[in-house]
């Protein structure tokens, strides 16, 4: 019996090895770079190599089905043979002709090698990845880039060929796992968890922030004849009596043909008090710039346009050139968390 044992600590050691691969393949796939990063940032080595094998995806997955492949075959070969001579010993004792004890102990031998290949080698570790995949991803991935490493002439062959197959059907190989979730992904998921009560979003802030990037200027602005203007050469005087009347604390001013030029906050003129200045227009250095927005463009770029230049508010223009409104920041603001409390737009 000791001349069959070989075989069987062959047949341990390759479905460990195989389930090693199987993991790994499933664990790069199933793994989330957000969850990765963090750990990545910290300094974990073993969360950069395992970015870089998320990278580098098709790699990876050519060493896993290379080294599945290979582990299969030798199962076959190897341990196959040792468990069909240790069954054809007990079958030696019944009546059985010798051709049949040998067709059994090969059936036999085949399905419980095939079982322990499938359920061992195969399952189990892919329902690990599945369940645990940022912790499967983390202990296996850096074997798997060294494996790929190491045979990196045979398995960057392998992979040519195949993304060349590919393209031969016009399909793109792609090198990097898809690792994130698309916006109408991230929606369902919010509203599912939601209808399942996992969620609570009684604000609706969730919700306004995936509408939120379906809307463009022209939804929010604020039409040049809706809005309250003052002239080019107003005074902290006319400036007070606004806010005194509409009690907006932003004030667009225009020149003689109501072409917004700049905007003024009550706190620009507050200093004013002397006789002379009160009744003076406001100095042009306290004038404020607009920021420019095209009235197609979407809301989100627009909002990213006035973070980069500072602008509260922005000049919305048509195809044509053509001033059409005023956006105002707070106008913004208020599509992603409701009505802001500050009476500062017109």
């Amino acid at each position: 019996m000791s001349e069959y044992l070989p075989g069987i600590i062959w047949l341990v050691v390759l479905l460990v090895v195989n389930a090693f691969f199987v993991g790994a393949e499933f664990a790069v796939i199933s793994a989330r770079r957000s969850q990765i990063e963090p750990k990545a940032e910290a300094g974990s080595k073993a969360a950069k190599t395992t970015l870089w094998a998320m990278e580098h995806a098709t790699l990876m997955l050519a060493t896993s089905q290379l080294g599945i492949t290979v582990c299969s075959l030798v199962i076959l070969n190897v341990s196959e043979p040792a468990i069909h001579h240790l069954l054809e010993i007990p079958l030696e004792f019944t009546s059985l002709s010798a051709e049949a004890i040998g067709i059994i102990a090969f059936i036999v031998a085949l399905l419980i090698v095939t079982f322990l290949h499938v359920v061992i080698g195969e399952m189990v570790p892919k329902n690990i990845s599945f369940s645990v995949p940022t912790r499967a991803a983390l202990l296996l991935a850096p074997p798997l880039v060294l494996v790929a490493k190491i045979f990196k002439p045979v398995i960057w062959s392998l992979n040519t060929v195949a993304n060349g197959v590919l393209r031969l059907f016009k399909v793109e190989p792609k090198d990097e796992a898809t690792s994130a979730f698309t916006l109408d992904e991230v929606a369902n998921i919010v509203e599912q968890s939601t209808r399942e009560g996992v969620l609570v979003d009684a604000s609706s802030t969730l919700n306004a922030a995936f509408e939120f990037t379906g809307k463009t200027v022209a939804d929010v602005e604020v039409p040049i004849g809706e809005m309250v203007q003052l002239p080019l050469t107003a005074t902290p005087a006319d400036i007070r009596l606004a806010v005194a009347e509409y009690g907006y604390s932003r004030y667009i001013l225009t020149n003689g043909v109501h072409e917004p030029t700049g905007y003024l906050h009550l706190k620009d003129v507050m200093d004013l008090t002397s006789p002379e200045a009160f009744d003076s227009p406001v100095p042009a250095k306290r004038i404020r710039r607009l920021a420019s927005a095209y009235s197609g463009s979407e809301l989100e770029d627009a909002l990213a346009t006035m973070r980069r230049t500072g602008a509260h508010v922005a000049r919305v223009f048509d195809a044509d050139g053509n001033t059409t409104g005023v956006l105002f920041l707070e106008d913004i603001i208020e599509e992603l968390v409701g009505e802001v409390q500050d009476a500062t737009s017109n």
